[in-house]
């Protein structure tokens, strides 16, 4: 009879606010104790021996996923200055390698033609960077930074080896000149990229918390104690990250937190000089910029809320960007406006319209735009024939390119790499990802549903399945997956995986909870704060009517959410176990009372927009504690609860959503009679285990446990 590991009751006191709580296994935070080591490894070798039966399942899910994925492959490549970018993968091999080929000359815009096996090389094709040979020796690698010099001659790599999302940048020749750098700069965060002249690279640092904090300036050939403090943000609730235009005319600062934001542009010919700001940081204020060239003028695009809850576009002067704005696009309360890219003749705007994105294109005149016209007199909006999909401006970094390359997908349609010819509106495939075996998206069924919450707000629902293998009103196995924070939306995407789950009868549903973004600003407002239980009931009367409409029914349906969506997976297990046949929760933010409270853990401090602050506020500390995952499991003799099977995924390196609290979580529900199960990736972060194999491994030991909860026909046809 297996038993689980004993977690010790070493009970520590926390006090806010007058209300004094007893906490049994805070002590599990403290990482570099032997003694929580030997715990996480004990819950794994006790995962390990419950889910032994799901062995042989897991390695088919595997093998069909490999056998699905063109293991030799490449990407569609993209132009940049004179080259051509694009990134390998070879069968074994579990990271990729980037390489380049010359452009035939300033009018090439046709990519290289690809070869058929994906294995030959390309005509003068130049090896850059081979992650698989830069990873021997390490159990986690991830690349950060990726950045050439506008001359092509060096390479800006960012390496983390550990899971942490701290980078280590180097810089290399690629230009065959022999040229060797020591530059070594430790413990950056994203983002680094060179200046222009190729002479200074700009990166950003974190502080104790893992916020962005401090911009630098490094001069290539130095020693990184020498690099220059470009500018660092006071106001622990701002990120930094540093960029530039695609026209390379400004560098730019962008400092944000979850409602506010602030950027500083600076003349790229000035790059030792000052970062001045667009417009002052404002309360609840967002705005991003863009440069365009319009008759012959240095123009900005600001994509601002200001008294526009779901943005509205404007221009004004790059020389006085407080001074007069020109409306182009106003304030629509059907679309939200998510961004807009400028290049030299034409500009392409991302929006959010009926719960999906959607993309549009306006030609900028040669003579600028004139008074009183907007974009909506030229934009074009590209129009797809599916019921759901996804689209968005992907891989355009070339400010002269007279095509705009998107990327589609749906639930059905794998992901795919479209170019626009702006002049002409033609569309050129470029690669659509291949699927190998009998994949045939006719097989396939996506729709939309829409279930009732509590309040009486409609919730979208997305389902796809095989039509000859569920029948509507017959309960089907189902996968129900949600998210519902950050105004992040779950969109239509393919998932070659999924297909796993799909040809064993099984239903993939998301709910698109308040919280999220797909119906633009209000929906996410409806979700955040003191508005927080929105997400979690959504999720519930979405699952309820998946049941009620005999699509599925609760001992065939499986719960699934990962980050702020395993907050989610958190609460509902506690409003609704009975709903449930299993809840699968990835790097699950379950405990997000303490570490909300507590300003020196990461990401605290910039959470309060998001959540709120308990520390400060009494009304948000009794509202989160309210709806706590950690805090409110009930044990089943006082509260009649039964908490369905539970799978707990973390990594011990994870700076997002500390490993310790699923550790404790899991501990209060043993504690109250459920049997939920910790995997803890050891060497891995928030994202999980790093190389496509070690991915693929472990998305198929979730879906093997997600089939045997579900009721799902183990071996698929």
């Amino acid at each position: 009879m297996l038993t689980p590991p004993v977690t010790p009751k070493r009970p520590t006191q926390r006090e806010h606010h007058g209300d004094v709580v007893v906490d049994d296994y805070e002590w599990l935070r403290e990482k570099d104790d032997p003694a929580v080591i030997a715990h996480l490894h004990a819950e794994n070798a006790y995962t390990k021996a419950k889910t032994e039966h799901l062995s042989l399942l897991t390695e088919q899910v595997f093998e069909e996923i490999r056998a699905r994925t063109k293991e030799t492959d490449l990407s569609v490549p993209t132009r940049e200055g004179d080259w051509w970018y694009f990134t390998r993968t070879r069968e074994g091999a579990e990271y990729g390698i980037h390489c380049r080929v010359p452009a035939a000359g300033p009018d090439d815009w046709e990519p290289p033609v690809l070869p058929e096996s994906g294995g030959e090389a390309l005509p003068g094709e130049q090896l850059l960077f081979d992650e698989n040979a830069e990873a021997e020796g390490h159990e986690f690698f991830a690349l950060g930074s990726f950045d050439v010099s506008a001359d092509g001659a060096l390479l800006l790599t960012g390496v983390d080896v550990e899971g942490d999302e701290r980078y280590e940048l180097r810089i290399r020749a690629i230009d065959g000149s022999g040229r060797t750098f020591d530059d070594v700069i430790p413990g950056t965060s994203g983002g680094a990229l060179f200046d222009p002249s190729g002479r200074f690279v700009f990166y950003a640092t974190v502080d104790g918390s893992w916020r962005p904090d401090t911009i630098w300036r490094h001069e290539v050939g130095t020693e990184a104690s020498a690099d220059v403090r470009v500018f660092s943000e006071p106001d622990e609730r701002y990120w930094l990250g540093v960029g530039m235009t695609r026209s390379r005319r400004f560098l730019v600062i962008e400092a944000g937190s979850n409602i506010t934001s602030e950027t500083r542009l600076l003349d790229a010919d000035d790059p030792t000089g000052e970062f001045h700001v667009v417009w002052p940081r404002r309360e609840g204020v967002e705005y991003d910029v863009e440069h365009l060239v319009a008759g012959g003028r240095d123009r900005l695009l600001i994509t601002h809320n200001d008294g526009a809850p779901n943005f509205e576009l404007v221009s004004v002067a790059a020389d006085d960007p407080e001074g007069p704005r020109r409306m182009l696009l106003p304030h629509n309360p059907a679309v939200r406006l998510e961004g807009v890219d400028a290049f030299r003749d034409f500009v392409a705007v991302e929006y959010r319209r009926g719960g999906l994105p959607r993309v549009a294109i306006a030609k900028v005149p040669a003579a600028g735009i004139p008074e009183g016209a907007t974009a909506d007199d030229t934009l074009h909006e590209l129009v797809f024939d599916e019921e759901l999909f996804a689209v968005g401006v992907r891989g355009n970094p070339d400010w002269a390119q007279p095509q705009l390359r998107i990327g589609y997908t749906s639930f059905v349609t794998p992901s795919t790499v479209f170019d626009v010819v702006v002049e002409t509106g033609e569309r050129r495939l470029r690669k659509r990802q291949p699927v190998l075996g009998d994949y045939d998206p006719a097989r396939y069924v996506q729709r939309r549903e829409w279930a009732t919450a509590e309040d009486g707000t409609r919730v979208p629902i997305s389902l796809v399945y095989r039509h000859d293998l569920v029948t509507p009103g017959t309960p089907a196995p189902t996968l129900l997956y949600g998210y519902g924070s950050y105004e992040h939306s779950i969109d239509p995407g393919f998932g070659v995986a999924r297909l796993s789950l799909l040809d064993r009868g099984m239903i993939f549903a998301v709910a698109h909870v308040r919280g999220g973004g797909e119906l633009g600003r209000h929906w996410y407002e409806d979700g955040k704060k003191l508005r927080k239980k929105h997400t979690f009931s959504d999720f519930v009367a979405v699952a309820r009517h998946l049941s009620d409409e005999g699509w599925t029914a609760p001992d065939r349906l499986v719960a699934q959410g990962g980050s702020a969506g395993g907050l989610l997976m958190g609460a509902v297990a506690n409003l609704a176990p009975g709903a449930f046949s299993g809840i699968l929760a990835e790097v699950p933010f379950v405990d997000p009372l303490t570490s909300i409270l507590d300003p020196s853990l990461p990401l605290t401090v910039i959470e309060w927009d998001e959540w709120g602050d308990p520390l400060h506020d009494p009304e948000v500390y009794a509202y989160m504690k309210s709806y706590s995952p950690y805090e409110n499991v009930r044990d089943g003799e006082h509260g009649g609860r039964h908490y369905p099977p539970i799978l707990a995924v973390t990594s011990l390196n994870d700076t997002r959503v500390l490993y310790v609290e699923p550790a404790k979580w899991v501990a209060r529900l043993r504690d109250a009679g459920a049997e939920p199960l910790l995997r803890i990736e050891m060497a891995a972060g928030h994202g999980g285990v790093s190389g496509r194999y070690a991915s693929w491994r472990e998305r198929a030991f979730a879906y093997a446990w997600v089939i045997d909860r579900a009721k799902a026909h183990p071996s698929g046809e």
